[in-house]
């Protein structure tokens, strides 16, 4: 342990002057047994270390095969190592200058041990949650209606929430959050996603019942239409529907829904899209409109991301490309996009690469560093940067 006057001894060889440093003075020695393996350091913003003071708490996901992520409770990092060319130390109970009296009249030695130290540590980088894989479990297992008379339900592959807070990359609010997108329910305390042909078959009944009770179609009647498809569907399975393709409200202490225009239209372009490679455009338009309820209106910009046209070929085609097929990681999306067609339009593409942009990142920054623009006939194109497999 040093004195005082040791002290004051090094100050004089390193030709400092005392009167420049703090009147309390840190003398370091290290325990025994001190490893740079005893501990991580984890840096957090201001936003990360009310929600630890607060009592909340942070979780690490991912399995072995999966590169870490850090949760809150409604946000994602990536965990990334940054090194330090400094050493840095961890100093229980050690003040900095700020904590320290102003008063004191006389310089003193603090003895401070040194618990461990590292030459990294760990920063953390929002990311958008890891999500595909939420949807690939749950379906495994797609929710079909209830069983038949005789037939048992297969009960393998149903995921509770906690079990997909074990396995998906992302804070739980976000999953909540996707879960609601893709119009999953709770069955029997399990998480299901309805079989795509099922969902329809439900919204079908629901279309059908409005058209020929003439009602309007923001004002869909909760309990009549309970009622009146409970011997085809169970109650909870059409009330579901209800919600995933329109809003409740409230009128004279009776329920209402109103079916949401876009919802309903976009589900019933992927049910006719789903079976075709190709489909006339003119021709696609046309059914497409005479399958929605009366009332609605059919446009091309409710297929957004869920449907591409191509205006170039002979006649205009159209064909099922949903943004939830195409792979999660950057490069390979654009790779998988130009494999498909060689030249986007900006407005074509845009509705591939939104869910890529990163905080405060435009879809226009993605294209200036993943894409090469051109002009073709008057408009701008964009294609691969370097040769894509076909």
């Amino acid at each position: 342990m040093r004195t005082l006057e040791e002290v004051q001894a090094t100050l004089q060889i390193a030709k400092l002057k005392e009167e420049d440093l703090q009147e309390t003075i840190h003398c370091l020695s290290f325990g025994e047994n001190v490893s740079s393996a005893d501990y991580c350091l984890l840096e957090l913003d201001d936003t990360l270390c009310k929600h630890i003071e607060t009592g909340q708490s942070l979780v690490i996901r991912g399995d072995k095969d999966e590169h870490a992520v850090l949760c809150s409770g409604d946000k994602t990092y990536d965990l990334k190592i940054a090194d330090t060319s400094n050493l840095l130390l961890f100093l229980p109970g050690c003040k900095t200058p700020d904590q320290l009296p102003n008063n004191q009249d006389s310089q003193q030695v603090v003895h401070t041990q040194v618990w461990g130290f590292c030459n990294s540590y760990w920063e953390l980088r929002k990311r958008h949650p890891k999500l595909k894989k939420l949807t690939k479990l749950l379906m495994e297992n797609p929710y079909e209606g209830p069983a038949l008379g005789g037939q048992e339900e297969i009960t393998e592959n149903r995921y509770t929430m906690e079990d997909l807070l074990e396995r998906i990359q992302a804070s739980e609010e976000e999953i909540k959050a996707h879960l609601e997108t893709i119009h999953v329910c709770q069955i029997d305390d399990f998480w299901r996603v309805l079989d795509f042909d099922y969902e329809m078959k439900l919204l079908g009944h629901i279309t059908q019942l409005v058209d020929s009770e003439s009602w309007p179609i923001d004002k869909v009647p909760l309990q009549t239409t309970l009622e009146e498809l409970e011997p085809l569907e169970p109650r909870a399975m059409i009330e579901h529907c209800l919600s995933c393709y329109g809003k409740r409200y409230t009128e004279n202490d009776n329920v209402f829904y109103s079916l949401h225009e876009d919802k309903v239209c976009r589900g019933l372009a992927q049910l006719l899209l789903q079976n075709a490679v190709k489909f006339n455009l003119r021709e696609f338009q046309e059914v497409w409109q005479q399958s929605v309820p009366e009332g609605m209106s059919t446009r091309l910009d409710q297929l957004r991301s869920l449907a591409l046209v191509d205006r170039m070929s002979n006649p205009e085609t159209i064909c099922l490309l949903r943004v939830d097929d195409l792979p999660e990681d950057t490069v390979e999306r654009f790779n998988h996009l130009f494999t498909l067609r060689e030249k986007w339009t900006e407005d074509d593409i845009t509705p591939y690469i939104q869910d890529l942009c990163g905080e405060k990142q435009t879809t226009g920054a993605l294209l200036t560093k993943y894409a090469r623009s051109s002009v073709q006939n008057g408009i701008k194109v964009f294609n691969s940067r370097r040769p894509v497999a076909t």
